[in-house]
């Protein structure tokens, strides 16, 4: 039978699985600037953009998905209201995910690496998807009647004309970044840490689909898309045998294969033939051990084995008490 044992909360961080500091940051770098590069690639599909937005609104209709009006409609009863609102969409994406990958990096390696992996596979893929579906977001619709609350009451990070915005791709709507790197926070830390309150990060991910979707930034389907290509990616990247449940092994077991018997000690009547007996010479007055057997030291030839008897072992007898020997000494 085995036994089951989890990483405890307290445990010091594997410092082998950490990965070489510069390294990781280079390669963080790296893929954060590829993304930013290859999203403004994308832009300038204005007409095929709003086109696709016009698509995904009827298609939301078609679902019968809620319109992102009614949450739109809950900030704006309060100017500071739809100000946080809009403060936490441009302030809180970017740092609580790196911020997040840094206190995996130096509490739980293990975890990092596959977040690292989880959030770099999702990103690519995320581009890929910017690439082919350029997506026009519900404040640039129409017929959706949202306002553009970053413009309108601010911050915002998106300058006024689209099409020129050499900051940020406005057209790259879905999937929703912000909401999938949300949610892998949330998920990441729940799976790394033991805590009862381990829970309320899901509140993260649950904030910042209301402030996406009220802020008119994002369509209901930009998250419902984003939500299942981080599944998948999380199928694909699972978690370290040892960070989940891993065999226990109990004590004393691991010097022989599971189902074989424990070896006997030499003294027990383990011993192997002829790890402790000496065949006398050819030619010798002295008995023959028997294989396995000790030798009896000091105990005259005259002798016999059993009892102590002082009758000489002699011809046949000697011959058929080597049999008796044998069993006697244990």
């Amino acid at each position: 039978m085995t036994c089951a044992r989890t990483e405890p909360t307290d445990q010091e961080p594997d410092i082998r699985a950490r990965p070489p500091l510069v390294r990781e940051f280079l390669l963080v770098a790296g893929l954060f600037l590829a993304y930013k590069f290859g999203r403004r690639a994308a832009n300038g599909h204005v007409e095929e953009a709003f086109r696709n937005a016009r698509n995904v609104w009827d298609l939301e209709r078609a679902l019968h998905l809620p319109g992102e009006g009614a949450v739109q409609g809950l900030l704006l009863h309060g100017r500071p209201l739809i100000h946080a609102a809009n403060t936490y969409y441009a302030t809180v994406h970017f740092p609580a995910t790196v911020l997040f990958l840094v206190w995996l990096y130096w509490r739980r390696p293990r975890h990092y690496v596959r977040s690292r992996r989880v959030l770099a596979a999702l990103t690519a893929a995320a581009l890929v998807l910017h690439l082919l579906f350029p997506l026009a977001p519900p404040r640039m619709l129409s017929v959706a009647g949202l306002v553009d609350t970053g413009q309108v009451y601010g911050p915002t990070v998106y300058g006024q004309t689209p099409a020129t915005d050499t900051m940020a791709n406005q057209f790259a709507a879905m999937p929703s970044l912000h909401v999938g790197w949300a949610v892998m926070v949330a998920v990441g830390l729940i799976l790394a840490t033991r805590s009862r309150w381990r829970w309320l990060w899901l509140l993260h991910p649950a904030l910042t689909l209301l402030v996406v979707v009220g802020t008119a930034n994002h369509y209901w389907l930009d998250a419902i898309v984003v939500g299942a290509m981080l599944a998948l990616a999380l199928a694909v990247f699972r978690l370290p045998l040892t960070a989940r449940t891993v065999p226990a092994r109990p004590p004393g077991q691991g010097r022989w294969r599971s189902g074989d018997a424990p070896p006997v000690p030499a003294y027990a009547g383990g011993a192997r033939p002829g790890d402790f007996a000496s065949a006398a010479p050819a030619g010798s007055a002295g008995p023959v051990t028997a294989p396995g057997t000790f030798a009896a030291a000091g105990v005259p030839p005259s002798l016999g084995a059993v009892g102590g008897s002082a009758e000489p072992a002699t011809g046949s007898d000697a011959g058929s008490r080597a049999p008796a020997r044998a069993g006697a000494v244990r």
